[in-house]
């Protein structure tokens, strides 16, 4: 799938009542609608940051992984470099 700008009826960004994270909302003109949690836009950021301003990097592969030890805090499942 590959989302152009003019697919996008609306973007939002927020923290929902009673949450404490960030949800990113992605609303296509076709009624599709998508919902990221914090977390997940965090590690698209991070890649898009690494690719986009590294001088040598031209690609981040991440994988979910369920880690058997976490900080505390921090989800089970996480996108990790490949």
């Amino acid at each position: 799938m590959v989302i152009k700008n003019e697919d996008i009826k609306e973007l939002i960004v927020e923290v929902p009542e009673g949450h404490k994270h960030l949800r990113t909302i992605i609303v296509l003109k076709d009624g599709t609608e998508s919902v990221f949690q914090e977390a997940a836009i965090a590690n698209l950021v991070r890649a898009y940051i690494t690719v986009k301003t590294h001088p040598s990097i031209n690609r981040v592969n991440l994988k979910s992984k369920k880690l058997e030890e976490k900080k505390k805090g921090y989800a089970e499942w996480q996108l990790l470099e490949d």
